[in-house]
C-alpha cells in the first residue's frame, strides 16, 4: 500500500472516530438564557397552590401551536423508589428513584404525588414538589418530543446531590446534569445535535441533598427555539472536513519530501 493511500485510509479512520464521538455525545448542559422567547415556560404559579399532578396545555402556559401538553408525577411507570440499599449515602429514600421506564413513556398512577406549595427558601416561589413536601422525586412527561428542559432546582444544600434525566419516548435514558453549586440554580440540557427526542424529564436524588428540594420555572422546546452551544472539545462537522483535508495534505507533504 502506497503512503497516499496509507494516508488516505488513517485520515478516514481519524474523521469516521471524531464523527462518531459527536454522534454519540448525549447531552450539552445549557443555562436559561439558551431558551428562545418562543420556549415554554410554566412558572406554577398559573394553578392555585395546593393543585395535584398539575397538567398543563398549552393555552395553560401560552404555548403556540405544536406545543406540547405537560404532566407532572412522582416517577415513570416501570420506575420505583429506592430502598436503603439502592441509593446513595444521604440521599432520603422518597426522593430516590431506580428502575428503567417502559415504553411507551407514561407517568405511574401509583407514584407519590407532586403539587403546588409556597417555599420560602424561593425567590419566584410558588414552586412544584414532589411527596414528601421538599423531599420527593418528580417527573415530567411531554406529549411531544423535546430537544431541551430546564428548570430552576433548590434549595441546594450539598454540590452534585440532585440531577435532571432526560428520557426518550421508549424509556432510554438520554442523558443527565448534576447540579454544581448550592442554593437555587437552573439545570437544563439539551440534545447534543438539536433532534427533538426528549419524552419525559426527572428530577431526583442522586446523592445527599440535606434541606429537601423542588422546582420551579420550567423551560422547554423544540430545537428551532433553543440556542445551542457547541459542545467543547468537539469540532464541528466543517472542522471535521478541515481536519480531514489537512490530514491528507501532510501525508502529500512528506510523500514529496522523501521523493
Amino acid at each position: 500500500m502506497s503512503l497516499t493511500a496509507r494516508t488516505l485510509k488513517a485520515t478516514a479512520a481519524a474523521v469516521a472516530l471524531t464523527a462518531a464521538s459527536v454522534a454519540n455525545a448525549d447531552v450539552i448542559r445549557i443555562d436559561e438564557t439558551a431558551f428562545t422567547p418562543d420556549a415554554g415556560l410554566i412558572t406554577f404559579s398559573e394553578y392555585s397552590i395546593g393543585t395535584v399532578n398539575p397538567t398543563y396545555s398549552p393555552a395553560d402556559y401560552g404555548g403556540g401551536a405544536g406545543a406540547p401538553t405537560v404532566n407532572f408525577g412522582g416517577f415513570f411507570t416501570g420506575q420505583s423508589l429506592g430502598g436503603a440499599g439502592d441509593c446513595p449515602a444521604g440521599a432520603a429514600l422518597t426522593g430516590c428513584v431506580i428502575g428503567t421506564p417502559t415504553a411507551s413513556l407514561s407517568l405511574d398512577p401509583t407514584s407519590p404525588d407532586t403539587f403546588i406549595t409556597t417555599d420560602g427558601a424561593n425567590p419566584t416561589s410558588p414552586v412544584l414538589s414532589g411527596t414528601p413536601r421538599f423531599n420527593g422525586a418528580i417527573s415530567i412527561l411531554f406529549d411531544t418530543d423535546l430537544a431541551g428542559v430546564g428548570l430552576d432546582g433548590g434549595y441546594f444544600d450539598a454540590i452534585g446531590g440532585t440531577a435532571i434525566t432526560a428520557f426518550d419516548r421508549a424509556g432510554n435514558i438520554i442523558g443527565s446534569v448534576l447540579n454544581e453549586g448550592l442554593g437555587i440554580e437552573f439545570l437544563g440540557l439539551v440534545t447534543e445535535d438539536g433532534s427533538n427526542a426528549i419524552a419525559g424529564l426527572q428530577f431526583s436524588l442522586v446523592g445527599a441533598e440535606p434541606a429537601g428540594f423542588a422546582i420551579d420555572n420550567l423551560r422547554f422546546g423544540t430545537g428551532d427555539q433553543i440556542d445551542i452551544p457547541p459542545v467543547a472539545g468537539v469540532p464541528e462537522p466543517g472542522s471535521i472536513a478541515l481536519l480531514g483535508l489537512g490530514l491528507i495534505g501532510l501525508g502529500l507533504s512528506r510523500r514529496k519530501k522523501q521523493a
